[in-house]
């Protein structure tokens, strides 16, 4: 009985709406506030763009000058995010993961469009596969894990071509030239001039095709991710026969991939320095 008792006499628990510090929510408004503005702020704009009055707006932005999450200029009275603000910000894009992150989109990526998708990231051999996503059909070889795919002819090296820094893909675009034209000088000129075209028409895109120039009968579309810098980290490819998708730059297939590489650059951070 007494079991029973105490049993019934416990608050029932929701797990899914958890108790927190009402407190420490509303000081996160004045912090949106700041990075919303994006540059230093005087106190009444910061308490309208948050919501409350000027003088509980001051109390919160006091507490956050103490621990040094917002700083004040002496001269201009303005508020700005401070040292440990920067700190914080810079351990958490230390802490981003692209392949742990990407899962979840190419997996959303491969139900929409029906299609083998994998994760492409620099890697000392070249562009190498670090996430698949099968579609259960014959042409998963493509993009299996670990493969490194080629500079000249496929989707996910013509995106690096494009995008990736360029001291550390033309040695390996100009060797992998070399081996192709062999001792043909004239044939090297020319593979030199159509690699130019390609990503000169690829930075145009936004996104490299390639129509069985890799594999034959296997067209891909592959689209670059950026950090928080604004440097590549890898790249997003599609793969499917040349009958199941055409490989244009403003095809259906083409905007989806296009949309999760920009899904996965937000949430590394890329773009978010910039004002809302």
């Amino acid at each position: 009985m007494t079991k029973n008792t105490v049993g019934a006499s416990e608050p029932k628990r929701n797990p899914g709406k958890q108790q927190g510090i009402q407190s420490i929510e509303i000081g996160g408004s004045i912090l949106r506030a700041l990075i919303t503005i994006g540059r230093p702020a005087m106190l009444k704009d910061i308490a309208l763009m948050s919501g409350m009055p000027a003088a509980k707006a001051h109390r919160y932005l006091v507490s956050f000058q103490r621990m040094g999450i917002v700083n004040q200029d002496l001269l201009s009275a303005r508020y700005h995010l401070g040292p440990f603000a920067l700190t914080i910000g810079l351990s958490a894009l230390a802490s981003l993961d692209p392949i742990r992150l990407a899962s979840p989109i190419l997996d959303e990526l491969c139900d929409e469009i029906g299609m083998g998708v994998g994760l492409a990231v620099w890697g000392s051999s070249g562009a190498t596969i670090v996430r698949y996503v099968d579609t259960g059909d014959a042409i998963s070889v493509c993009l299996r894990v670990g493969r490194v795919l080629g500079l000249h002819d496929s989707a996910t090296g013509r995106c690096f071509n494009a995008f990736y820094n360029p001291s550390a893909i033309q040695p390996a675009l100009s060797a992998e030239l070399e081996k192709l034209a062999g001792k043909d000088k004239a044939l090297l000129s020319s593979l030199e001039r159509e690699q130019k075209s390609i990503i000169n028409t690829t930075r145009d895109d936004g996104i490299a095709r390639a129509s069985g120039s890799h594999t034959p009968g296997i067209n891909g579309l592959s689209a670059p991710v950026f950090d928080h810098t604004g440097q590549m980290v890898a790249a997003i490819t599609a793969v499917g026969t040349a009958g199941q998708f055409e490989a244009g730059a403003k095809s259906t297939e083409a905007a989806k991939v296009l949309a999760a590489s920009t899904k996965l650059s937000s949430l590394l951070g890329y773009g978010s320095s910039e004002p809302s």
